[in-house]
């Protein structure tokens, strides 16, 4: 052999191994789809995602895309019918568990890649500053006594966290549920005009995509429905309000079935990487999410759960 041909050996010797490390923690590219307008939870979720996964490194370039339609479900046959491919995710909750319920889907969140849950926070009755309600107590009283002529808006689509929330409190209030005036808005920022503009009396949304409004006194938050006191948000939980509810949304990721095992690996190793990382943890204080990761058979345990909790929940409420 010639002392070219040993350098030439040598060279590729060295350079194989750190090529073969190379793609078990980091990936070329990603897409990220979420199954909504722009300007709600999903939506600002998986760009924050996006954002960390690019400065930790992780992920060299990641595209996040909107497939909304099929009342909520379009991305999910998406992801479905994808199978088998290694860079496409579908940002998804407890809303697009419901939403296949409510659409009487074909599609279920059980048949994809159980990746990981990510966060879960609560949701938040908002008022405007002006807004004869001055408390939840004002709201729940006059609602309670004239449900026809209140009206409440919400960011996501109908059975989705927003509506959920606002009709198991209106049948705590012995409130018939399909009574209940509820207005679908594509997002939070069209929900967030129709209240500042009286469309609405009141809102149900997710803090963290309301901060900036409520921070900057645009919007009023009059209860929380958290089980304990949010530190982040000044107002009362409805436990503390006399109302036996508590309601926490979450969301995740799910990934196409029928992956191969290296690209899967890839995926999961992404996914931990993304929640060890300081720049989620700093995401997630900024936005006021909670950490709530589950990842494998953890979380697809879950999710089936959750899969037959809200169909219940929403074939009570009529709403599937």
């Amino acid at each position: 052999m010639s002392g070219m041909s040993r350098r030439a050996l040598l060279a590729a010797g060295f350079v194989l191994p750190l090529a073969g490390c190379l793609p078990a923690r980091r990936l070329r590219s990603l897409r990220i789809m979420v199954p909504t307008p722009p300007g709600g939870g999903f939506d600002h979720t998986a760009r924050t995602m996006a954002s960390v996964l690019e400065e930790s490194g992780s992920v060299t370039d990641t595209t996040v895309f909107n497939l909304p339609g099929a009342s909520g479900t379009a991305g999910l046959a998406r992801l479905l019918y994808e199978r088998g491919t290694p860079d496409l995710l579908l940002q998804m909750g407890l809303g697009v568990v419901a939403n296949t319920h409510a659409a009487s889907a074909s599609q279920s969140v059980t048949e994809a890649e159980p990746l990981a849950r990510l966060l879960q926070e609560p949701e938040v009755l908002l008022v405007t500053p002006d807004s004869p309600f001055r408390s939840i107590e004002d709201l729940l009283e006059a609602w309670r006594e004239n449900p026809e002529d209140i009206t409440v808006g919400g960011g996501s689509t109908p059975a989705g966290p927003d509506h959920m929330v606002t009709m198991l409190l209106a049948e705590k209030l012995g409130i018939d549920p399909l009574a209940v005036d509820y207005r679908s808005f594509d997002g939070g920022g069209p929900m967030q005009a129709a209240l500042i503009s009286r469309e609405v009396d009141f809102a149900a949304a997710g803090p963290g995509e309301q901060r900036s409004a409520i921070d900057a006194g645009q919007l009023r938050a009059l209860t929380v429905t958290s089980s304990e006191p949010d530190p982040g948000t000044d107002a009362p939980t409805l436990i503390q309000a006399g109302v036996d509810l508590h309601f926490m949304n979450w969301r995740g990721l799910l990934a196409p079935p029928g992956l191969a095992a290296d690209d899967l690996g890839r995926l999961r190793s992404m996914v931990s990487d993304l929640h060890g990382s300081a720049q989620w943890r700093a995401r997630l204080e900024r936005n006021r999410w909670t950490d709530a990761f589950l990842e494998g058979e953890d979380f697809a345990d879950f999710l089936s759960q959750e899969d037959t909790r809200i169909g219940a929940d929403l074939e009570r409420l009529g709403l599937a």
